[in-house]
């Protein structure tokens, strides 16, 4: 009974009364605290980045008050100038507060190097795609003398003869020369009565 009676008497509600007051002030105090720490109300706009240099990006991100982080660079895009920047996140136009960082995709300074498979005496319908799949371009096809027909016998960049595992820009073109089915022994040779 000792509960019930302290429940209704007058220290109790004043102190009931303290803590509520102090929970209000508490909450009005972190509220008013968070919109500073986290500078409510403060909008920056991202400017656009797009084709321009590291240098300038610096630059524009600095007046700003704002940071960047390259987030990769191994893409190539002829469109664009060799390491300018091709996206950005968050995008142009876009409300930031200071201090925020600004990530770029830049643009490689060329394609990768890809390494030129062995095709020799592969098919055709081997070779073609394997290539294209790593990235080059078929040039001209010639053909030779050979009995295997269709299979590649040499692969040329700009003329010269390619051996397997060299080392060529991406998008390249390489020139096949493949077997035409002939037998080159076989071919008639003239006889003496002629």
């Amino acid at each position: 009974m000792n509960f019930f009676r302290f429940i209704f008497t007058k220290t109790f509600w004043i102190q009931v009364v303290i803590a509520v007051v102090a929970t209000i002030i508490l909450c009005f105090a972190y509220l008013f605290w968070l919109d500073w720490y986290t500078n409510h109300d403060q909008r920056i706009e991202v400017p656009n980045l797009e084709k321009l240099s590291l240098t300038e990006v610096d630059e524009q991100l600095e007046v700003l008050d704002l940071r960047r982080k390259i987030i990769d660079s191994a893409s190539y895009n002829p469109a664009y100038k060799p390491r300018t920047v091709m996206e950005q996140d968050p995008l142009a136009g876009k409300f930031v507060k200071e201090n925020r960082q600004i990530y770029i995709k830049l643009n490689a300074s060329g394609y990768g190097k890809v390494t030129v498979p062995n095709l020799i005496y592969k098919t055709r319908r081997q070779a073609i795609p394997t290539l294209e799949a790593l990235g080059f371009k078929i040039g001209q096809i010639t053909y030779k003398p050979n009995i295997a027909e269709n299979t590649v016998l040499e692969m040329r960049y700009k003329g010269v003869t390619l051996k397997p595992g060299s080392q060529l820009s991406k998008t390249s073109t390489i020139d096949l020369v493949l077997a035409d089915g002939n037998n080159p022994s076989a071919i008639a040779q003239p006889t003496d009565n002629e």
